[in-house]
């Protein structure tokens, strides 16, 4: 598969800025695709939220246009899904998909595929690549390349600040503005640390209808931190990466939040105390929007696995204790935490086959977080199906403001939809997932639930382990 890198230098690489007027925006955009998207596609004994009895669904035209039992119409496709669930399709608030820049880990082409085997027809793409997504020019590169792939919806994401240095504002309004249609801004990766700057950010960004995305990291608390401070870090000679450094600025931006009434997006939430002070926040009656996500890896993973000094298990922020995957997962299921994201994190070989303290922090997370959520909200009877399509699809596309997607499995409605087959169990392996990069801590572990099919607008981009170009 072609890795898609460019070269040269930056006005050869990155076309430069369109006009709304010249380019729609990707709300209402669709990829032109000949007659693909107005395939009349029939799906066989299926499951809405896996609830009721099988019955059919007739996508037609992009749009769901009937379902029932014992559909008889003409099709130009007919897909026996014997029982699978139908969802909406994932939204993933979180990604890493390197183009530019790092096209040797990952490039929007292989991300979005592993994406659509993933069940996603929408993902985020966020801005620390390089160079930095903080102008039109960057955001729209990245948006035109997610078209012209197809496969899923790729929305980038904006920096807050000029180049990640959290000194000055990057140009939010002209991103917004673009053909690329920016609404959600980060500088993941880094800490938006000074509070005057997030709170210019904050009320900026509400006057553009947008959201920030905090990476939740007081700098000053991490210097030199290679773990989660506790015993394990302790044992293991390791500096420590303390709960509060997250805690502090999660609580401080939620006073920001309420004191601009801008809309703040707390990334990758890993401490029991940060759940807290969520719910806590979101019992006031205050100004403003708080949102929060949670990763895979933090629901099933914890500080234990540091032992064999493997950096497969190096992230940020770092893997926690057992009494913060049952609080987080507990906050996920009664809404203290929206959504989960996967923050996945390809990262090239000889970035992770490396002394602990040289590995970069980061793991694959696509094609495996269906397959965690149901081990760890599922199966344990925290969630049912129709809680998985909130974590995954409804809250995410709320939070964006993505009018098409999230949407419910209803006749008239977008046909973007993932199949899931309950019963399925396969094993991971790195090696095989779509990724350029293998950095996946579920190596050789078997998980529940897999995707049958995906579809973006009524056309199927991926089915049986494949995708559909």
């Amino acid at each position: 598969m072609s890795s898609n890198r460019t070269s040269g230098d930056r006005d050869a690489r990155y076309p430069a800025e369109t006009s709304e007027q010249e380019m729609p925006r990707h709300a209402t955009t669709t990829v032109n695709r000949g007659e693909a998207a107005q395939r009349r596609v029939l799906l066989k004994d299926v499951r809405p939220y896996g609830e009721g009895e099988p019955v059919d669904l007739l996508v037609d035209g992009g749009v769901i246009a009937g379902i029932g039992s014992g559909l008889e119409v003409d099709a130009d496709e007919i897909v026996h899904a014997e029982g699978a669930v139908v969802l909406p399709g994932f939204v993933d608030l979180h990604t890493h998909l390197r183009e530019p820049g790092r096209e040797d880990t990952e490039t929007i082409e292989t991300g979005s595929t592993a994406a659509a085997l993933g069940g996603y027809t929408a993902v985020f793409a966020m801005a620390n690549t390089d160079p930095v997504a903080d102008n039109a020019v960057i955001v729209e590169h990245v948006w035109r390349r997610g078209q012209e792939v197809g496969l899923v919806d790729v929305h980038p994401v904006g920096a807050v600040t000029v180049g990640l240095d959290g000194e000055k504002l990057a140009e939010l309004g002209t991103m917004a503005r673009s053909g690329a249609n920016v609404r959600v801004f980060s500088d993941d990766g880094k800490c938006v640390h000074d509070p005057l700057i997030m709170r210019r950010a904050l009320e900026y960004t509400r006057t553009l209808g947008g959201v920030v995305a905090q990476h939740a990291e007081e700098p000053r608390l991490t210097v030199g931190a290679q773990a989660h401070e506790g015993a394990n870090a302790a044992r293991l000679g390791l500096a420590g990466w303390p709960a509060p450094a997250e805690e502090a600025i999660v609580a401080r931006d939620c006073l920001l939040a309420g004191h601009t009434g801008g809309s703040l997006h707390v990334c990758h939430v890993s401490t029991a105390g940060t759940a807290e002070i969520l719910r806590w926040w979101k019992s006031q009656d205050r100004p403003g929007r708080v949102s929060a996500e949670v990763t895979p890896h933090h629901l099933l993973l914890t500080d234990d696995r540091l032992s064999s000094y493997d950096p497969v298990n190096k992230v940020n922020p770092p893997l926690r204790t057992d009494d913060d995957v049952r609080a987080l997962r507990q906050a996920l299921a009664d809404g203290t935490v929206d959504c989960v994201a996967t923050d996945h994190a390809p990262h090239a070989e000889q970035d992770k086959c490396c002394e602990w303290s040289a590995a970069r922090p980061g793991m694959l997370g696509l094609q495996t977080a269906l397959g965690v959520v149901v081990a760890t909200m599922v199966e344990p009877g925290l969630l049912d199906w129709r809680g998985v399509a909130r974590v995954l699809s409804e809250r995410p596309a709320e939070i964006a403001g993505l009018a098409d997607q999230g949407r419910p499995v209803a006749v008239g409605e977008p046909a973007n939809l993932v199949l899931v087959d309950p019963r399925a169990r396969w094993t991971v392996r790195g090696a095989e997932l779509a990724s350029i990069a293998a950095n996946s801590p579920y190596e050789d572990m078997e998980l529940p639930g897999r995707v049958v099919a995906t579809l973006l607008r009524g056309r199927i981009t991926a089915a049986e382990g494949k995708v559909r170009r």
